[in-house]
């Protein structure tokens, strides 16, 4: 039993990051397809999917990871804010530019998972659960 998937989550990228592995893949969920989807859309990983495997239950994330053309690491830090035991949460006013723009904080509200800049655009607020550069 995982206490917390989204960490695990992030965890497992930051490990295949420092190796720098091509793909990583994880058990899916709504929350881990949300947050794969920002990364998309934010540029930090070329694509994600969900497949099936043989031998394991359930659905499978599969994230392609995006490095530069020298092999420089796209993703440098990524870390959990809002976690199991103390909740973090921010209304649009509150969340700042991660290092002035260059990083991201991944929300997750009532339009779904969103970017810190996407938040501030539709003026909501939510459960701030991680941040990167």
């Amino acid at each position: 039993m995982m206490t917390d998937p989204v960490a695990d989550m992030l965890t497992r990228i930051r490990n295949a990051v420092m190796i720098e592995h091509p793909q990583v893949a994880m058990p899916s969920s709504k929350v881990k397809r949300g947050l794969a989807d920002v990364l998309k859309r934010e540029g930090y990983i070329w694509d994600w999917r969900e497949e099936e495997q043989e031998g394991i239950p359930g659905k499978q994330l599969a994230l392609e990871l995006k490095y530069g053309p020298n092999g420089e690491r796209v993703i440098r830090h990524i870390r959990r804010v809002s976690k199991p035991g103390c909740r973090v949460y921010r209304n649009c006013k509150e969340l700042k530019p991660i290092l002035n723009g260059l990083g991201i904080s991944v929300i997750t509200s009532s339009h779904g998972v969103l970017s810190d800049r996407e938040a501030r655009q539709k003026g909501v607020g939510g459960e701030v659960l991680c941040e990167l550069w």
